[in-house]
């Protein structure tokens, strides 16, 4: 079919039936027209129905789940409730149950996960070795350290490392964890003490002992003045290092408390082996025995002011 002017021309000739095509390609246009547009009408009015639609459903699983992360929350929170009642009670294996479920519940709660650690940490025997013991010391110490790896400067897991550590017997370990206490925390006497007693426990046990008993002897705890010259130089060696920071150690705990009574017999125990490293000058040996009961008569006297403080804190005993 022609199109314009000549379309129109040809219409001006016809007759009514002419009049009636072009009228009806009229329509016909129109008509396509018109459906074109309400199709393109009914698309945009169908994706806008969608949208609104879409936006109603996506703040109610927004809500739900918020509720949803709410309430397990909260039900995270009632589980460490009911695991700190039952470590409170020693019931430490209900206790770790407890926490296990608030972890699920909650598994950013920084509060269950040391909470499951500590539970395990305290279920840890010391010095037994079996691969059970080790296996919950394992526990313990990878639910600490998940801990420390989001605050490598958490004071709590960094102890409970230390003692786990020190339980399952590596005590060099336990000693770099209560250096970093130390570091972190410098008025800490208990990291002090701590450390004393592990420099001690190494130079003893793991030194002077086998030293000595390949010499025939057993530490008198006076110098052992019957040692060879070869175990004599043999402790000097292994020793000296170790007595020397276990009596600074010890010496600080005592300072920043006056009255640590653990800490003095720790030290009469150390001056006793830093008799064993004195070993060849009588002297210096007799010095370091001195040093030795002074330090078992303070431990003495602050025992008696601590047991004072602690009836006179409670009433000062029985009330009828």
């Amino acid at each position: 079919m022609e199109q314009g002017p000549a379309r129109e021309r040809d219409f001006r000739h016809w007759s009514g039936v002419g009049f009636s095509r072009y009228n009806h390609w009229d329509k016909k246009y129109l008509s396509r027209v018109f459906r074109i547009k309400l199709r393109a009408s009914s698309k945009e009015t169908h994706r806008a129905m969608k949208l609104t639609a879409k936006i109603p459903v996506l703040i109610a699983l927004a809500a739900l789940l918020g509720a949803s992360t709410g309430c397990n929350q909260l039900k995270s929170r009632d589980q460490i409730n009911k695991g700190v009642a039952a470590f409170k009670n020693a019931q430490y294996e209900e206790a770790v149950s407890h926490f296990q479920t608030a972890v699920a519940l909650d598994p950013k709660s920084a509060n269950a996960k040391l909470y499951l650690a500590t539970s395990y940490s305290y279920q840890v025997v010391p010095n037994l070795k079996t691969p059970e013991n080790l296996a919950v010391a394992q526990k313990a110490l990878d639910g600490f350290n998940e801990v420390l790896a989001k605050n490598a400067n958490d004071l709590t897991a960094l102890k409970q490392v230390a003692t786990i550590y020190r339980n399952i017997g590596k005590l060099d370990l336990s000693k770099q964890y209560e250096q970093r206490v130390v570091d972190l925390s410098p008025n800490d006497s208990e990291a002090f003490y701590t450390i004393g007693t592990l420099d001690w426990m190494t130079e003893h046990y793991n030194n002077t002992v086998p030293i000595l008993a390949a010499d025939g002897l057993t530490d008198n705890g006076e110098g052992n003045v019957k040692m060879t010259k070869g175990a004599c130089a043999k402790i000097q060696v292994a020793n000296k290092a170790l007595v020397d920071d276990a009596i600074k150690s010890l010496s600080r705990a005592v300072e920043l408390n006056p009255t640590y009574d653990d800490a003095m017999q720790y030290l009469q125990l150390s001056y006793r082996s830093k008799a064993n490293v004195d070993c060849g000058n009588e002297a210096a040996r007799r010095v370091d025995m001195t040093s030795a009961d002074e330090w078992v008569q303070k431990a003495i006297g602050a025992r008696k002011v601590n047991e004072q403080k602690k009836e006179a804190k409670v009433g000062g005993g029985v009330t009828m």
